[in-house]
């Protein structure tokens, strides 16, 4: 389709069937300004390159979407205003409008798949949120899982949510999650959630040759891989708690919600910590990132493999 543009470092790579890694860009547009935002999504690629993999940042620019950006592209995208913040149900809208959107992890998913992109990295999926019981605040992000076969690397779910509601949800979905050398689902700024997880395993290699089984079974739907943030990072459950449930009441208080609140409490977060939790969200990012290349190396090593045998 005439919409759809893949860069040539992107489309040489897939062509050779060697390994790529799909980026969001929401995290550009909407988690900090410029040009803070464009050094670190220079750095997520990079750790994706040193890593062994093909970084492919995914955007909707001027209506056509991108399926990885240049450089000149990348800093064009940093730069812009008004940028659409697009879940699955907006992409047409971008697209048709001529406008400018940022995907989030749901619509990241639909437009690696559509380009043939298996593995993602993210810093924290979309969930239920605190009080779903009585707002129905459900990211689009849980049932893309369902239906959406992408492995997302991610800290868990982002620490705003209601995690066991979250996931319940995933469970109820048939969503498997793995936990990469943990038992407990990661909770974004912290390591460790008390909420023991079905599966582990500890090497990148297991990870791959999972998403490979369910792949070849033809079992739709995405896998989440639940990487916890790396210790040095790590903001205690104890501390960064006081902190969301500030941020809340303060979202509360000024009638945020939908599509606006996840930003708006991440930006409270940074201010509440002074800029800690910006720091550890960057930190788990780039920590994401590098283990979803050595993911997507192993699963290109493992394809390769069988196609080998099968000749």
């Amino acid at each position: 389709m005439n919409e759809f543009a893949i860069s040539e470092e992107v489309h040489a790579a897939l062509i050779e069937h060697k390994p790529v890694v799909a980026l969001e860009s929401t995290i550009i547009s909407h988690g900090m300004p410029f040009p803070d935002n464009l050094a670190v999504a220079r750095e997520v690629e990079e750790i994706v390159r040193k890593n062994g993999a093909v970084p492919a940042t995914i955007a909707i620019l001027h209506g056509k979407i991108c399926i990885g950006l240049d450089a000149t592209a990348l800093e064009r995208f940093a730069q812009a205003s008004n940028v659409m913040k697009c879940s699955r149900r907006d992409i047409p809208f971008a697209i048709t409008q001529g406008l400018n959107g940022a995907t989030t992890v749901a619509a990241t998913m639909i437009l690696a798949e559509m380009a043939g992109i298996q593995v993602f990295a993210t810093g924290g999926i979309g969930g239920v949120h605190r009080g779903a019981e009585s707002t129905w605040d459900v990211s689009a992000d849980l049932p893309e899982f369902a239906q959406t076969s992408v492995a997302v690397v991610s800290a868990g779910a982002k620490a705003i949510l209601d995690l066991p509601k979250t996931l319940e949800y995933l469970e109820t979905a048939g969503v498997p999650i793995i936990g990469y050398q943990t038992n407990e689902f990661p909770a974004f700024y912290s390591r460790n959630s008390g909420l023991q997880l079905h599966f582990s395993l500890n090497t990148t290699t297991e990870i791959a040759a999972f998403i490979h089984e369910k792949h070849r079974m033809n079992l739709k739907g995405g896998v989440l891989v639940a990487n916890p943030i790396p210790e040095q990072f790590e903001i205690m459950r104890e501390k960064i708690e006081p902190a969301i449930e500030r941020a809340i009441a303060e979202a509360d208080r000024q009638g945020i919600s939908g599509k606006e609140l996840t930003p708006f409490l991440l930006k409270q977060l940074n201010e509440i910590t002074s800029g800690v939790s910006q720091v550890a969200n960057k930190q788990l990012v780039l920590n994401n990132a590098a283990v979803a290349a050595q993911i997507a190396v192993d699963l290109a090593a493992i394809r390769k493999k069988h196609a080998f045998i099968a000749l």
